[in-house]
């Protein structure tokens, strides 16, 4: 295991009808933005719970940011933030509204000359305003870490940040919220949590012995839990796994000690800015390709996820490995999420010159595990998934 630190100082306020607990997490004194999406949240009931747990605090709502958070829209609330002396904000909503008040959180104490630069030069966040969360779809484990992804229609892309003050000081998780979820935005959770285990978990043996059981049992819960959540998302005990599986995949935890990958949604997020498919079917697009693509170097932990996580115990290292690659692929298309580009749109051809291209003039020059998956390879691993 390799050396590593950890902290997460997010508090964790998990079960059912702890959103009224809301009330004793916000400041005395504070002047609070309220931060939603599309409004979904005034049809279940999840707006005036909020509400009611806010009555004694001055607020300022904000709705409408998108399903990939867009910067302009983010910028009319950082105006918003700036104008009304806000000093604190809340994120109601899933990955996307709080990755947006994650992005505020930042800009609205950064003093150079415009926030994009907080995107486009990487700049580490070590102190934002301060922000909690009550989660509405459980997906990216936003609500218990300090990363985040924005991105901007007018020149199509879609990057990350972060740093360790943009940790949510609190995040509310109630399991229920989840029975007014769509059935494709639930395949889309349970899609995009499994990939984030991937990413930290698929990489080559490194004797973490722990680490990989962790991502393993997160792995196998949610195999388990995806067709209860799917057949009946009213159900709480599956839906409380489910809300807790998706937090634990990206909180930090099991990536301590290990390498990472991260390709896949490096590549993803090319798909998403340029085509608009959801995030999560964009990892599914890519990780067979991928897995396929660097088989060679990954094939000992995908024997090894073979066995232990889909119970594979036929053949040789190589048959275990190809077959857990194909079990992958068939869990998504289960939940009903395709596998392939062109499934989604007819105009991919360049695709994949194009995302080489991108990377290329970005200086990303060496992604996965080992810093040697160059703007040619992926290419060839895009051309794959068409």
């Amino acid at each position: 295991m390799n050396n590593f630190e950890f902290k997460n100082p997010t508090k964790i306020i998990f079960g059912k009808d702890t959103i009224k607990k809301l009330e004793n997490e916000i400041p005395e004194n504070a002047k609070v933005l309220f931060l939603y999406g599309g409004g979904s949240i005034k049809k279940n009931g999840i707006y005036e719970q909020v509400s009611n747990a806010l009555s004694n605090v001055e607020v300022v709502e904000f709705g409408g940011i998108p399903a990939n958070p867009e910067y302009d829209v983010l910028m009319d609330a950082l105006k918003i933030i700036k104008e009304q002396h806000i000093t604190y904000l809340l994120a109601v909503g899933g990955g996307s509204v709080i990755d947006g008040t994650k992005f505020l959180s930042a800009a609205a104490v950064y003093d150079g000359d415009t926030p994009w630069d907080i995107l486009t030069k990487n700049i580490r966040t070590q102190k934002g305003m301060p922000f909690g969360t009550v989660l509405t779809l459980p997906a990216t484990g936003s609500e218990m870490n300090s990363g985040a992804v924005i991105t901007r229609a007018s020149t199509k892309e879609k990057l990350t940040m972060g740093g360790p003050g943009l940790f949510p000081e609190f995040s509310i998780l109630d399991p229920q919220v989840i029975r007014s979820i769509p059935e494709r935005q639930l395949a889309n959770g349970i899609t995009d949590a499994f990939t984030h285990v991937l990413e930290q978990y698929m990489t080559y043996p490194i004797e973490a012995t722990l680490q990989d059981r962790f991502a393993e049992s997160i792995l196998q819960t949610l195999i388990e839990v995806a067709p209860k959540v799917l057949k009946d998302p009213t159900d709480y005990k599956p839906a409380a796994d489910f809300m807790w599986s998706c937090t634990m995949a990206l909180n930090g935890l099991i990536q301590k000690g290990v390498p990472g990958d991260w390709a896949v949604h490096m590549m993803g997020h090319e798909l998403t800015a340029l085509f608009g498919i959801d995030h999560a079917r964009t990892l599914a697009i890519v990780v067979p390709s991928h897995y396929k693509y660097n088989f060679e170097a990954k094939k000992a932990k995908l024997a090894q996820y073979g066995e232990r996580v889909w119970n594979i115990t036929e053949g040789s290292q190589d048959d275990k490995a190809y077959a857990a690659i194909e079990k992958t692929e068939a869990f998504f298309k289960q939940l009903g999420i395709a596998t392939k580009l062109s499934d989604y749109t007819e105009k991919y051809e360049g695709t994949a010159e194009e995302i080489s291209k991108r990377f290329t003039d970005r200086g990303w020059n060496g992604l996965g595990e080992h810093q040697d998956l160059s703007p040619d390879k992926v290419e060839k691993i895009v051309k794959m998934a068409y």
